[in-house]
């Protein structure tokens, strides 16, 4: 059924109008079931996390008291449960628009989703998101070797799902973990692994602000041609203390969760690392202590590298305190926080020594730390489709897309490379046939990704065996050629250093109240309506640069010799309103929602019109971009002005928020 709660409001209103008036769960998309990773990520989220988030409790005293508690455009107009539903399908059509597409804009829409429906208003923790996009736009072009971890992050909260959702040999391993295994009704332990693998996989890199400066003294000594660090200054962390400090309510509620006393965050991982793994590893707590505290003040001994890992967990417990308070941490909460502790190199380095011949333990098992386990698989796995900042990385051969089977709880993946580089891999060609001939003397020719996926020796598979246990599953991995469809990514002129999507959004929910109302209480109303209208005007937002690409038009926070923007003409806003009419007319229809006009015994308007997800301007169908712009220009003047109007709105906004202009191309 999916959406049940969709399902159950729909039946109601049949018994009340007597007829079948809606809501209707939207269609899933017509690939739906197969094996690769769109479908199976997707099959995830709408098939097996029915009644994710419902409050049966809740539910029952709306029946008692007649009073709504769920929120769409304004509280209390729809059933609690229908609520989580329909945010639910909204991490479903997000995730939909990112595999579309790839781009970081997009994958802020995934990320606000789940800030929203696990951790609590996205305003309260926007800077955790917001700081790793940031500093990889502004620093790591610095760097020799620095890739994407934003939309990478995506990414591997995707593989994760799809795997989970094809996998049966891991979903069973997980609800034994957890002691889920007996839970009746809905598959209670698909929707504990969506929360806690969500908040796994898409916060494991955001400590990454801490590791680019690190990176960026020596590139700057390195370009240079010295060696890492040997020859080289090199930065270490002083004042940790103050950042890993456990507060006093947290010792006391950690105490009760864990029946031991910790005096701080390092404690507190060395201790969850080694509940987990230090038996079949044979390390202590202490052990693990010493390398958390050790590597940012002694980088020199671990051959100058920084650990963003141990960072991204002590940053997201931090977070997750000051948004929920210390009880709302749960030893599941632990578990994610170890997972990406140890993800980058303290298992690889630290406990397995997987590069190290006489010291190499075995491969992590899953039945040991199923989220870590899932997060290093992933992790490797997730090497195509990501932005290169660095300057060398700029300039390698990187896979580009990658089709996945996970049939039969396998993993086949084609990595593709751009067809524009044939000329880098003849060459490779010619260098590696050259090193056989030669009897294999000497440096063998290395084509980063490439040479490890196409290569003989197959280093891609054979170093995540060394990493992770796969249970019997087959894992194959190999190279390909593809001309790259670069057009997907809807890359325009308008550019800025920053996502304000959220500001822009909110400033434009509130562009009708008082002069002088704060940007406190801009949010507050904005956080009023439900995640499908936040999200809503965040693609409203999201769109702005398309539409001034339409008209000749960009925005940037640089000084450039064009003229600029004011305001929009009578002329441009008939270009630009079509298309947010276009985009408004596709989320709708998305979200499940039909036209309907209303009559005197059903007027759509306020709650009802929410209840029936039935709207008079909602075209329906599958209507072609022409047939949109005709029902735009049929509408009345004060609807079309919906449509554009907020626009010059946004000319204001971009200067207020990011010093930006908008200018005309001619």
């Amino acid at each position: 059924m999916a959406y049940t709660a969709i399902e159950e409001m729909r039946q109601v209103n049949e018994r009340r109008f007597g007829m079948d008036l809606g809501p209707y769960q939207p269609p899933f998309f017509i690939c739906g079931k197969g094996f690769d990773l769109k479908s199976s990520a997707l099959r995830f989220i709408r098939e097996r996390c029915e009644e994710l988030s419902f409050d049966r409790a809740v539910e029952e005293e709306e029946k008692s008291s007649g009073v709504l508690a769920g929120k769409s455009l304004k509280p209390g107009q729809i059933p609690y449960n229908m609520e989580m539903d329909l945010n639910r399908l909204c991490l479903e059509k997000s995730l939909e628009s990112f595999f579309e597409s790839g781009v970081a804009e997009d994958a802020y829409a995934v990320y606000y989703c789940y800030l929203e429906m696990f951790i609590g208003r996205y305003g309260n923790s926007k800077h955790m998101v917001e700081l790793l996009s940031e500093y990889e736009m502004n620093g790591s072009s610095l760097l020799i070797k620095h890739r994407d971890h934003y939309s990478h992050s995506v990414y591997v909260f995707a593989l994760g799902l799809a795997i989970y959702e094809t996998n049966e040999t891991f979903r069973r391993c997980f609800e034994r973990f957890y002691g889920l295994d007996e839970t009746p009704g809905p598959d209670r332990a698909a929707c504990v692994f969506l929360e806690f693998w969500g908040l796994t996989a898409l916060f494991h890199d955001i400590g990454y602000p801490f590791e680019i400066p690190f990176e960026e003294i020596l590139s700057y000594f390195e370009v240079d041609g010295l060696k890492r660090g040997v020859d080289s200054p090199y930065l270490a962390y002083r004042g940790m203390e103050q950042f890993t400090a456990l507060e006093s309510e947290s010792t006391v509620w950690l105490k009760k969760l864990t029946g031991r006393s910790f005096d701080s965050i390092s404690g507190l991982l060395a201790w969850a690392v080694e509940k987990r793994l230090g038996a079949s590893y044979g390390f202590s707590e202490d052990y693990i202590r010493f390398v958390v505290e050790d590597k940012p003040t002694r980088p020199e001994r671990y051959g100058y590298f920084m650990d963003h890992a141990v960072f991204s967990a002590i940053r997201l417990l931090r977070e997750l305190v000051s948004a929920g308070g210390s009880e709302s941490i749960s030893q599941m909460h632990l578990d994610a926080l170890s997972a990406i502790a140890i993800h980058n190199s303290m298992f690889k380095f630290s406990i397995a020594y997987y590069k190290d011949p006489e010291k190499r333990k075995a491969p992590l098992a899953m039945e040991l730390h199923p989220l870590a386990w899932m997060l290093m698989l992933c992790d490797e796995l997730q090497c195509w489709d990501r932005r290169a900042y660095g300057r060398s990385s700029r300039t390698e051969l990187h896979p580009v897309d990658v089709d996945f089977d996970f049939s039969g709880g396998n993993i086949r993946a084609v990595y593709y490379y751009d067809q524009d580089d044939q000329a880098k891999i003849d060459e490779y060609n010619r260098e590696y046939d050259a090193w056989i001939l030669a009897g294999r003397q000497g440096k063998e020719p290395r084509l980063k990704a490439y040479s490890d996926m196409a290569g003989e020796a197959s280093r891609f598979v054979t170093d995540i065996e060394k990493i992770v246990d796969l249970n019997g599953s087959l894992l194959e991995a190999e190279a390909a050629l593809c001309r790259v469809d670069r057009s997907r990514k809807h890359g325009y002129l308008s550019g800025s250093s920053f996502l304000h999507l959220y500001d822009f959004a909110v400033a434009l929910h509130a562009r009708n109240m008082p002069e002088g109302t704060t940007t406190e209480e801009a949010e507050e109303k904005f956080a009023s309506a439900s995640l499908e209208y936040q999200l809503s005007g965040i693609n409203r937002a999201r769109s702005f640069d398309r539409y001034l690409n339409a008209i000749d038009c960009f925005y940037t926070d640089r000084t450039v010799d064009f003229m600029p923007v004011t305001e929009f003409s009578g002329e441009q806003a008939e270009i630009i309103a079509p298309l947010e009419h276009e985009r408004w007319i596709r989320e709708h229809h998305a979200m499940g929602w039909v036209h309907g006009e209303g009559t005197d015994s059903i007027p759509l308007g306020g709650a009802l019109r929410e209840q029936l997800r039935r709207h008079r301007l909602v075209m329906d169908g599958e209507p072609t971009e022409e047939e949109i712009s005709e029902h735009y220009f049929s509408l009345a003047e004060s609807d079309q002005d919906k449509d554009w109007r907020p626009f010059n709105t946004m000319l204001v906004l971009l200067k207020k928020f990011d010093g930006l202009r908008i200018y005309k191309l001619k």
